[in-house]
């Protein structure tokens, strides 16, 4: 009995440890970062001795050491370790004068399902393989000779079996592209095994099957870190932050982070950019000049809804998901805006892919998968532009949106185009629809050669989960008679926002009352956007 109630007293939690300062310690950048780090930090104007890059004072970590269970991981950035500890060793570290601070570490994280279709895709399934880069104009980059070469991308996944023998990945092993890999949970660089969701997230990047494009940058290089262990669900955060610090340190230009951390202790409100260590991350490797691009999640169908973290990050990219089928929202894709009303997603692609697994190719659906898409697109304008600093990187790829300047809580700017970068005008299209307000009434009245009155018997949108019952991509994938309406008010985030099918003349009315006071209006058709204000 006596040491029952020990263990209940004493029971061991994972905790940050911050430290006060890095007094007298030294650091040299051109020993410690990889070329490319240095050169991608002298493009992005951040110092290279900065002292978030000064490793952690030894005497601090030796003395928590001695009182802790175990020292697990450090954080450079936030000048910190992670430690499994008991509350007792807290009261007593919480003494020290060189420690400013504790926190209890609690993000949990969920990757996910899929499932396994062979080598032998049927119809519809190879029609998804083309459309999943080619809805983003894939084959334009392909026509400039645009894939992502140089380009250098981490990837944080839970494992990546087979890419070193898989074939959707042999162009990549075949000039030595997979430059480091690192296993956090294991602490060794084999990241060859495990869970088959970073496969699948690689191959939505750079894979090729039988000669078609699964993603993007087929010539871009790979850091390759397992940071997720789904038998501990709170270990994934100071894996995160280890691997962020890796990446920068070995020249990643981009990191896709498939994944969202949640927290049984924190609520939607909470998603407000600042609140977890991971966002905090997020944001500063965005000022050392890398682009983060990171899922928006897979809650918009259950109760939380919203965003996991770092998705709610003021400096990266947040993908949102769509269904090819319907070219819309796709409903388990988490919705916007950040607590704090920041627009997010910023962007949106595929949610539903044909994946390379760990022994064959693979059906899936998730905004894991939309985020890899945007990602190799990222790198391919990258490639196009190398000396675009990170945030105006992150800028051209929202302004690439088709939607943009129309931007909504469940689309971002809608899907990147890679027509954005090549044609002239970019910006400038025809009007679509003319609006007129008439008895206190606002009309939006599509133009004759912009409406399809054959329409009215597709209005019936039907969303699926089961790859098998899927209609033909070729039948569907022209249903883009959708209008788009939204209301922003004068503190720059939306009171409301409609999707519209158009399927008559007079698409749509509404009363002026109902819009209020001080709104700006935006409604978007084929490419134009109209802005009203009210």
């Amino acid at each position: 009995m006596f040491f029952c109630i020990s263990f209940n007293i004493f029971s061991q939690e994972k905790y940050w440890i911050f430290f006060t300062d890095k007094k007298d310690v030294q650091f040299n950048p051109y020993e410690y970062f990889d070329k490319k780090a240095i050169e991608r930090r002298i493009i992005n104007d951040f110092p290279l001795n900065h002292i978030t890059d000064f490793p952690l004072k030894k005497s601090y970590v030796k003395s928590v050491s001695e009182i802790v269970d175990e020292v697990i991981s450090e954080t450079r950035w936030f000048n910190a370790v992670a430690v499994w500890t008991n509350s007792e060793q807290i009261r007593k570290l919480k003494k020290m004068d060189f420690v400013k601070s504790v926190k209890r570490i609690s993000l949990r994280t969920h990757l996910t399902s899929y499932k396994d279709y062979g080598t032998n895709l049927k119809e519809n399934q190879e029609e998804l393989l083309k459309a999943q880069t080619l809805r983003m104009g894939g084959d334009l980059f392909d026509k400039h000779k645009i894939n992502g070469k140089g380009v250098r991308i981490a990837i944080f996944d839970g494992g990546f079996p087979s890419v070193d023998t898989s074939p959707a990945f042999e162009h990549i092993r075949k000039n030595n592209r997979i430059i480091k890999t690192y296993n956090f949970p294991k602490k060794e660089e084999n990241v060859y095994g495990f869970n088959a969701h970073g496969t699948m997230v690689m191959s939505c990047i750079a894979g090729i099957i039988n000669g078609q494009k699964m993603g993007l940058a087929t010539e871009s290089e790979f850091l390759l870190a397992r940071t997720e262990v789904n038998s501990e669900p709170f270990s994934e955060e100071e894996n995160w932050l280890a691997a962020v610090e890796w990446a920068d340190k070995n020249g990643a230009q981009i990191i896709n982070s498939s994944l969202g951390y949640t927290n049984d202790r924190y609520f939607p409100e909470d998603m407000n950019g600042t609140k977890s260590l991971v966002v905090k991350a997020a944001n500063l490797a965005a000022r050392k000049g890398i682009l983060v691009v990171n899922a928006m999640g897979n809650d918009g169908s259950g109760k939380w809804k919203f965003m996991g973290t770092p998705a709610d990050a003021d400096s990266i990219l947040s993908i949102g998901g769509t269904n090819p089928w319907t070219d819309m929202h796709t409903n388990f894709s988490s919705y916007g805006p950040t607590a704090d009303k920041r627009r997010k997603p910023n962007v949106s692609a595929y949610g539903h892919v044909i994946a390379a697994g760990k022994s064959k190719l693979v059906s899936t659906q998730g905004t894991s998968f939309s985020s890899p898409l945007v990602a190799g697109f990222a790198s391919c304008v990258l490639q196009k532009n190398p000396k675009l600093k990170v945030m105006d990187l992150m800028k051209e790829v929202e302004k690439s949106g088709e939607l943009y300047p129309y931007y909504d809580y469940a689309h971002g700017y809608g899907v990147p185009q890679a027509s954005y970068f090549f044609e002239k005008n970019n910006n400038k299209f025809e009007e679509t629809f003319d609006t007129k307000i008439e008895n206190d009434t606002l009309f939006v009245i599509i133009k004759d050669n912009y409406f399809k009155p054959d329409y009215k018997g597709l209005i019936e949108i039907r969303l699926f989960s089961d790859f098998d019952n899927f209609d033909k991509l070729s039948n569907t994938i022209s249903l883009k008679h959708y209008l788009y309406f939204h209301v922003e008010n004068e503190k720059s985030y939306l009171d409301n926002y409609k999707i519209i099918r158009v399927y008559k003349k007079d698409a749509f009315a509404i009363p002026i009352k109902e819009l209020g006071k001080n709104k700006t209006v935006r409604i978007h058709y084929k490419k134009y956007t109209k802005e009203l204000k009210f």
